[in-house]
């Protein structure tokens, strides 16, 4: 696979400009040349570059990391992650997950996920880095040729994770009010949607979590047998906005009773009308404020 300097920028985090000064001054980089002189770059240089950064990050000046070997910065690699963790930055971990999750190290990516959420606790980490981290592979993940393995690799691992945390904690009282989470029957990244329980679960509401792909004649079952306070879901792929229009207009008439919070691709969202009902959500600290809230308690 081949991917432009803009394709590294977001990957590594780092600015164009900023990778092409290390390739000019300290050789950082060899890319290839497209027959319109672009610069291009396969997976080898890819890896190479978050490597770099990786060490950059931990506090290593980049002309001396570009003088070492292959064999030396993986070398200081190993010695990073065993050495001094509480001094690292969130970018550090962002970057050696990455390389991780490239090269499918199980136990590596699982090692260091495990540091970060002992460092800073689930919600922390998801925020410093789970979700930055999904975030610069979005690039990947919307590109069909890039390798889908990459992100079912990923995703389960991250997954693993929050369920773990889930099931350690205690089971809300069912006299509470209730939430309803899934995502619709073409959705499928369901990460930030466990996020979600987990920080209900937390608050001590009560979470009933159905997953992705879920059909409307499915949520109007459950309306049609239980009483729902709230519920969730994320629109995040993009779509046409007629379409995203029918489907919030069905799910309105059938969760008429419930209050309907809404989060995902503010492209498709804020195109959407006559939804002033739905509450939608932005940010991760609106989500926060939101589920802490006396009124949904």
């Amino acid at each position: 696979m081949t991917y432009s300097i803009a394709d590294l920028e977001q990957l590594s985090g780092i600015h164009s400009h900023t990778i092409r000064i290390w390739e000019q001054r300290y050789h950082a980089l060899s890319p290839l040349r497209s027959q319109g002189n672009t610069r291009l770059y396969d997976d080898q240089q890819l890896r190479k570059l978050l490597n770099i950064v990786s060490l950059n990050k931990s506090g290593l000046k980049i002309s001396k990391i570009c003088s070492l070997s292959d064999s030396e910065i993986d070398e200081l690699l190993d010695q990073q992650f065993y050495y001094s963790s509480e001094d690292k930055n969130d970018d550090y971990y962002v970057g050696e997950l990455i390389r991780y999750g490239l090269a499918f190290n199980e136990q590596s990516f699982n090692q260091l996920i495990d540091k970060s959420i002992e460092q800073f606790g689930l919600a922390d980490c998801y925020r410093k880095i789970i979700y930055p981290l999904l975030l610069r592979l979005g690039l990947m993940w919307r590109k069909d040729d890039i390798c889908p393995a990459h992100e079912h690799f990923l995703s389960n691992l991250i997954r693993q994770k929050i369920f773990t945390h889930i099931n350690n904690l205690p089971l809300a009282a069912h006299s509470g009010q209730k939430w309803l989470l899934f995502l619709p029957e073409d959705e499928d990244h369901d990460i930030g949607l466990l996020f979600a329980s987990y920080m209900l679960r937390m608050q001590h509401h009560h979470v009933i979590f159905l997953g992705s792909k879920v059909p409307l004649d499915s949520i109007k079952r459950i309306f049609s047998t239980l009483k729902v306070d709230h519920i969730m879901l994320f629109m995040i792929k993009s779509r046409l906005v007629p379409a995203a229009q029918h489907y919030i207009d069905e799910l309105s008439e059938i969760c008429s009773t419930a209050k309907i919070h809404l989060a995902g691709n503010s492209d498709v969202i804020g195109k959407l009308n006559h939804i002033d009902h739905i509450h939608w959500i932005g940010t991760l600290d609106e989500f926060e404020k939101t589920i802490e809230s006396p009124l949904h308690t």
